[in-house]
């Protein structure tokens, strides 16, 4: 069976697949294969049909542009009129040639009928003449006159400018004024532009030029039928791309799209799309409208009347979204991005968590193959706390920046003398760990669960006499070796251990009995399952348990980034979603996300202020992260930062000086002091200075208070490193 990709998928049953409930046994019989699932509920591409989607031209543009119906902007005018100059100086003109067309028409002025005198026979005006023929000719060329008298006003008024910035952008409606500020150009996307173009019905090309005329003739028929969306195209189009690299796949390839038609491929939850769609999505370029940018001169020329997308090649160098409560920065921003990556991880693109507090907004459960709910004890599905690995360093490694990343330092630390904190202090917990965690592996087969290692860590004699006496039964010296570390390194001033513990307790609490299951007999989620194309959704119990929160959500960006780092299989597009990043970020945290670049996944950091992360970090933070989005409502103190790392840009001020007037002679001065008297107001003289400076592209002040509502400033940087300046945009359009 192709699996539509280089990697691989879950079949029914496989016991590795996560989205099984905690309390299944891995050693169920697996079920049969499902049957073909039906239609979504909703259809996905509102408006044209499957194959006018297709046909759509999405041309090359710059970074954040909605190529979807792209139509090239006019290169920019330096001496361009603004509206006022343009229409005034139209009605103007206007009125001119009507004026003069009345005087014209009523004889005013009789110049126009000189030509008429000069074409026609002088016997027809005298006496006996063929008068009807010169009444026909005289009405000919007042006909004649009149469209030249009037097309000349036309072309004066600048009626060409008018109609191209004013009347043919109504008339094309809203989906004609989706254009892009860059250069037309080819199609990126083969599918954007099918081979053929709208001469071929078929839509398959390839496929028939392989041979495969039935499998082409029936996905056709399924187009046509009304039985496919974009989900199904992408999917099946990834499909056969896997195949075009291993042609002795063609025949499985075939005889699943005969036998299963658009279902073809299908991803291993059956879905064909979401429950709901709350933004717009062009699955073939992989985008989510985030909003438009306005027709502002603050906003570059290029990005003027276009709307802003975001995709997997701008979140690859992930994201940071900072704006207060109610801003909108969950359903305006990281709502839609969710969506978009569930979209594609069901056409095998993709693979996305995204993690939240309960009743986020996050989307409904049926949108998600794994919905974990922490401290919900009627939550199907468990998480790895340790990621999944099987390497007790790497495993104590993530989870020491998840317990003691953000742990302050200073003489008075936690840690007694000397204080705990800092990068070299979470080495020293991570080997803490790993003297613990190793041992129990090799004893038990297991890493030790939250109640264990709370225990070993608190230097319970009891359970490290156990520990002791099942590492000597296994004969194993390395694991005696690190306990006789641990025992030597526990009590002395400055040991990690006793702050582990107090760590690691809030975990161990009875709303989290249950989780964090070790024994085996299930098989909870971890980030090294996102080799998949998984859709999963992480609850936290923000409410009652504030601070395990935070720590929880530190572990699974920890996780998140060891694991994306090190996939062998990169195809998949990787996304970790933090509706809520407060508390976070560490020094390890920042460095981890910048090399996320090269391992094709990103993360998306939300945020209500960038007082929610450590001040040493903030300048970091922001540099660390491609795409900035900062919302309405910000403090200045966070435009700050902003502003320092958008930069400036030259620009031309005018420098107006107003003088005294002291010029002219007796009169003229006595004339503006009798003025001055009676006004207040002295005579003065204007001089302009033009000067080019450079000013920040948006200040502090500006970040804070000239953002409308609703709106934001957004900047985006490819994984080519290819950027667009800061855009002021409307979210939500």
């Amino acid at each position: 069976m192709v699996n539509g990709g280089a990697h691989g998928t879950w079949g029914a049953g496989d016991p590795g697949d996560p989205r099984r409930a905690r309390g299944g046994q891995a050693d169920l019989p697996a079920p049969p294969p499902p049957p073909v699932p039906p239609m979504p509920r909703q259809a996905p591409a509102a408006g044209p049909s499957l194959g006018e989607w297709l046909r759509t031209p999405r041309p090359e543009a710059g970074p954040g542009i909605w190529r979807y119906g792209y139509r090239p902007r006019p290169p920019e005018d330096p001496d361009r009129l603004d509206d006022r100059q343009l229409l005034g100086g139209a009605a103007l003109m206007v009125l001119c040639g009507l004026l003069l067309w009345s005087l014209c028409w009523n004889g005013y002025i009789d110049f126009w009928v000189k030509p008429l005198e000069w074409f026609t026979p002088d016997s027809w005006r005298q006496p006996g003449g063929d008068r009807e023929a010169f009444v026909r000719a005289a009405k000919i060329y007042e006909y004649l006159f009149t469209l030249v008298f009037f097309s000349a006003v036309i072309w004066m008024a600048r009626g060409r400018e008018i109609w191209r910035r004013y009347v043919r952008p109504r008339l094309r409606g809203p989906g004609g004024q989706e254009r892009t500020g860059g250069g037309a150009g080819r199609p990126a996307d083969p599918a954007a532009a099918p081979p053929g173009g709208p001469a071929d019905p078929a839509l398959w090309p390839q496929l028939r030029a392989v041979g495969e005329h039935a499998a082409a003739d029936r996905l056709t028929a399924e187009i046509h039928g009304g039985r496919m969306n974009d989900v199904d195209y992408v999917r099946i189009d990834r499909a056969w791309q896997a195949v075009r690299a291993r042609y002795e796949q063609l025949p499985a390839f075939a005889e699943a799209v005969l036998g299963r038609g658009a279902a073809a491929f299908a991803h291993p939850s059956g879905d064909r799309d979401l429950p709901v769609r709350a933004a717009r999505h062009d699955l073939l370029t992989g985008q989510v409208r985030l909003g438009a940018a306005p027709e502002e001169e603050r906003n570059p020329y290029a990005y003027r009347g276009v709307r802003l997308a975001l995709e997997p090649a701008l979140l690859s160098t992930s994201m940071l979204v900072v704006g207060p409560s109610a801003a909108g920065k969950t359903s305006r921003v990281v709502r839609p991005v969710v969506e978009s990556l569930a979209l594609q991880a069901l056409a095998g693109r993709a693979a996305v968590v995204a993690v939240g507090t309960a009743g986020a907004g996050l989307g409904p459960d049926e949108a998600y193959d794994v919905v974990i709910r922490l401290g919900d004890p009627g939550s199907a599905h468990d998480l790895d706390l340790y990621g999944g690995t099987d390497d007790p360093d790497e495993a104590a490694a993530v989870l020491a920046e998840a317990l003691v990343g953000d742990a302050p330092g200073g003489p008075a630390g936690p840690g007694g003398a000397g204080g705990f904190g800092g990068e070299a202090d979470t080495r020293r917990a991570a080997t803490a760990l790993a003297q613990l965690i190793g041992p129990h592996r090799t004893a038990h087969g297991r890493f030790p669960s939250v109640p264990e290692l709370r225990e070993l860590l608190d230097g319970v004699p009891v359970a490290l006499a156990a520990l002791r006496q099942a590492c000597e039964a296994a004969g194993d010296g390395a694991a005696l070796r690190e306990l006789d570390a641990r025992e030597r390194q526990s009590g002395r001033p400055g040991d990690p251990g006793p702050l582990l513990a107090d760590r690691i307790a809030l975990l161990d609490r009875p709303a989290f009995a249950g989780f964090f299951a070790t024994g085996g007999t299930t098989r909870p989620f971890a980030m090294s399952d996102l080799a998949h194309p998984l859709r999963v959704r992480i609850d936290l119990p923000e409410r009652g348990h504030a601070e395990a929160s935070r720590l929880l959500a530190r572990l699974l960006l920890a996780q998140f980034t060891a694991c994306a780092r090190d996939r062998d299989e990169r195809s998949l597009f990787a996304c970790l979603v933090l509706d809520d990043a407060a508390h976070t970020l560490t020094p390890a945290s920042v460095r981890a996300v910048q090399r996320l670049r090269t391992a094709n996944a990103g993360v998306v950091l939300a945020l209500r202020s960038l007082d929610e992360v450590p001040e040493p970090l903030r300048a970091a933070a922001v540099g660390a992260v491609g795409c900035r989005v900062v919302l309405s409502g910000v403090s200045t103190w966070d435009g700050e930062v902003f502003a320092q790392a958008w930069g400036r840009e030259w620009v031309k001020t005018e420098d107006v000086t107003h003088n005294p007037d002291f010029s002219g002679g007796t009169l003229r001065r006595a004339l503006r002091g009798i003025r001055t008297l009676f006004t207040g107001v002295r005579a003065t003289t204007r001089s302009v200075t033009v000067r080019t400076v450079q000013r920040e592209r948006w200040s502090a002040s500006d970040l804070a208070h000239k953002v409308p509502p609703g709106h934001a400033v957004v900047s985006l940087t490819t994984v080519r490193g290819e950027a667009s300046p800061p855009v002021l945009a409307r979210l939500g359009e």
